[in-house]
């Protein structure tokens, strides 16, 4: 059995960048473990793209991923221009429609000041400003950050893995896990009936990380929802209707159900989306039910779980019928942006675009937990719930980890650093 220092469980952007700052900072046996055939194959990629400047993260009680937001930022930046990955200055919208969620845009401002943005970076504005810049667009007021980016964040992935690999991490593709042990080593077995043994866990495993916490003995009163989100692409002749990514004040905080955008890709498209359309595993991209067996399982987890007691309000059925609406019917879609862009139409969208998933989770009082949820034990570490602007902040969050990782004595090694692309030092002060 292949004996491993460090094992971290998920090839996505997250799971690949602690693999990567452990590597540079240690002479230690490390594997990443992905059941795909390659990194980035699911949220790592499939999502907007987009770069977002924390102005929305209240800092008192998302102080940490407002710090990677802003910290991530030039590190983004520095690799896409050292690995000539497209970086596209979009610039901003976050729209309001009345009086109470222009009060939400002045809480923004003062957000994002106190989370770093740079002065000059954001400025509220009345509708009759927005309108000299986009004439197309319809609202009561909004801000406007010129920060805000799109690139490609599977192409960063695929860079760090190539660099964490030369450190000398080993991937190890098409292995599912099936199960954990754990005594003074953790033995990871696979669905192949192979196994591993480790001295640390490292659970990164995105839409499946409460599954993987879960293995371990912990987590166990928890549960969680998997939801679709699902885009429509603009043919070309009407992708510059707007020239600027337009998101909108969030008319339902207290659900993961994100208000529809307008997205400028970094490839040239525009798109609006998503919806949230419940799906029973983190990898239906298409269709309602997936596999018979993973359907019925995550029914029966349903019906007698944590989500049971959010199935009993109305509200949340409400918006459940709204979303599998806009997901069945284009047109529904469309009209739901057409209250911020009235001049767009169904026919101007004739093919979908990528769908994404994410995978809230749900605490034992039946509400969705609303930040990342860090567990640990003796020999394994667990970020579950790390989603949007998880990708933003990945390179500082991670970094974050690592050092967490040290002071708690799971990295009780002599550092060696190595040739490094960012300074682990500067980010983790």
């Amino acid at each position: 059995m292949t004996k491993f220092d460090v094992a971290i469980i998920g090839g996505g952007i997250l799971g690949t960048t602690i693999s990567y700052w452990i590597s540079t900072l240690y002479d230690l046996k490390i594997c990443v473990i992905e059941k795909e055939q390659d990194v980035a194959m699911h949220a790592s990629s499939r999502n907007t793209g987009v770069v977002h400047s924390p102005f929305y993260l209240n800092p008192d009680t998302k102080k940490v991923l407002a710090k990677s937001a802003i910290l991530s930022y030039e590190m983004w930046k520095k690799l896409a221009e050292n690995r000539n990955i497209i970086w596209k200055n979009t610039g901003v919208f976050e729209i309001g429609f009345d009086e109470k969620q222009h009060k939400s845009l002045e809480e923004y401002m003062k957000w994002g000041k106190r989370n770093g943005i740079p002065d000059g970076d954001l400025e509220l504005l009345e509708s009759k400003d927005i309108s000299k810049k986009e004439p197309n667009i319809q609202c009561y007021s909004g801000i406007y950050c010129k920060r805000e980016v799109s690139t490609d964040f599977g192409s960063f992935t695929k860079e760090l893995k190539i660099e964490s690999e030369k450190n000398g991490t080993k991937f190890l593709f098409g292995k599912n896990v099936n199960a954990i042990e754990k005594n003074n080593d953790c033995t990871i077995q696979f669905d192949d009936d192979s196994q591993i043994s480790s001295k640390i866990i490292i659970n990164c495993a995105g839409g499946n990380s409460l599954d993987i916490a879960q293995k371990c003995g912990l987590a166990t009163d928890y549960s969680d929802l998997h939801f679709r989100g699902e885009y429509w692409i603009a043919d070309e002749k009407y992708s510059d209707l707007v020239k600027t990514t337009i998101y909108t004040v969030a008319e339902f905080k207290g659900y993961p159900f994100l208000d529809p955008h307008w997205i400028k890709k970094a490839n040239g498209q525009s798109e609006v989306g998503p919806n949230a359309v419940p799906v029973p595993s983190p990898e239906t991209y298409s269709g309602y039910f997936g596999d018979v067996t993973t359907s019925l399982s995550k029914l029966k987890e349903i019906v007698t779980g944590n989500a049971l007691k959010l199935f009993a309000d109305p509200e949340f059925l409400s918006l459940v019928s709204k979303e599998w609406l806009s997901s069945i019917s284009k047109n529904a879609m469309i009209k739901r942006v057409q209250k911020f862009i009235p001049k767009i139409r169904p026919e101007h969208f004739s093919r979908r675009g990528i769908a994404g998933i994410r995978s809230p989770v749900i605490t034992p009082k039946g509400k969705f937990l609303t930040d990342v949820m860090e567990l640990e034990d003796k020999n394994s570490y667990h970020i579950i719930n790390y989603n949007s602007p998880g990708a933003t902040g990945a390179p500082a969050y991670s970094a974050i980890i690592v050092k967490k990782l040290q002071e708690r004595g799971f990295l009780d090694y002599t550092i060696k650093p190595k040739k490094s692309i960012w300074d682990f030092d500067t980010i983790t002060i």
